[in-house]
């Protein structure tokens, strides 16, 4: 009787030899393309991962002169998540970063699919590239730039739009500073500002799709409508499902450095967001030890929001992993 099990766990022992053989050939007669990889690897490793060692500090009364391994352990060792979430202010930060990201999600992803789509329809190659550029270029200013060029628009006494509607009778509306349009000119600056560049990966992805689809739709007379509907829509689906669970992973990321720029006290009650908090709470009052409290917190949210996400993509047939 033990004859049978000894030869299955030598069997079992060659066959994980054979592919770690296998595997480490594989290594080799790729080793140029992870030679590149390498640099990335160990910059991961240096920003992404060491730093996670400082993590203990949400459970420490974290000063300068002690440093992180000398610093005395919080009593109670909750202290930090207990102060975030007694804070007053708790239920409007929450509120304020959940709605403004849920609104960028809902209205900055459909944008982006419709142009990549007009792109990929367009016929006039030299209509196509401008639009392109033009679409592209925003990505690339700073939020600051965007802020001045939003003033330049929307300010309620020097604003271009507001003295077009100022001129034909109306009342210069606050774009900048009423708490009913903040929310609005976060989310459509944003729109706005990476729609071009949105684009470029779901183009990318309707561009691998085979183009013997659409000529087998064609010859079967459907319309370009129909084709989008049928072919284009689902040939993208998986990118789509994949940027959506990455951004519901950094939901509870609205977008400091826009709302830094964009805010002031008079929008607080709208535009306050965790992370805005965590700066002058944390950071300009030096309590550290809260700030990587707030950190963990929302790392973890993300964490789970993730798994959930594509457990529930896996449902629909398309998941990360």
């Amino acid at each position: 009787m033990e004859q049978p099990i000894a030869v299955s766990a030598t069997t079992k022992a060659q066959a994980h030899s054979s592919r770690l053989r296998r595997t480490m050939a594989d290594v080799w007669k790729m080793r140029t393309l992870y030679i590149m990889l390498l640099p990335c690897l160990v910059w991961y490793f240096i920003f992404k991962y060491l730093p996670m060692y400082g993590v203990i500090i949400s459970f420490k009364d974290y000063n300068f002169s002690d440093g992180i391994l000398h610093s005395p352990w919080a009593d109670p060792w909750y202290k930090y998540f207990e102060m975030f979430f007694q804070s007053p202010y708790f239920s409007q930060l929450l509120g304020n970063t959940l709605l403004i990201s849920v609104y960028k999600l809902l209205f900055g992803m459909l944008p982006s699919i419709l142009l990549a789509i007009l792109f990929h329809e367009c016929r006039i190659s030299w209509l196509k590239r401008w639009v392109q550029t033009l679409s592209y270029m925003p990505h690339f200013l700073s939020w600051i730039v965007i802020y001045g060029i939003s003033i330049a628009f929307l300010s309620e006494t020097t604003g271009l739009l507001n003295r077009w509607i100022t001129d034909m009778g109306g009342s210069a509306i606050p774009f900048l500073n009423g708490v009913e349009w903040f929310r609005s000119v976060l989310v459509s600056t944003e729109i706005w500002k990476d729609l071009g560049w949105g684009a470029i990966i779901y183009l990318a992805a309707i561009s691998s799709i085979d183009p013997t689809l659409y000529e087998a739709a064609k010859v079967d007379g459907a319309s370009r409508l129909r084709m989008i509907w049928h072919i284009t829509l689902p040939g993208i689906r998986n990118v789509i499902v994949l940027l959506l669970i990455l951004r519901i992973g950094s939901i509870l990321d609205a977008g400091f450095e826009q709302v830094f720029v964009f805010y002031h006290q008079r929008v607080y009650e709208v535009g306050d967001i965790i992370d805005t908090w965590v700066y002058r709470t944390g950071l300009q009052q030096m309590n550290f030890s809260l700030g990587a409290t707030v950190g963990l917190f929302k790392s973890a949210i993300g964490f789970i929001l993730v798994f959930g996400t594509n457990k529930l993509a896996k449902r629909w047939g398309e998941s990360i992993w």
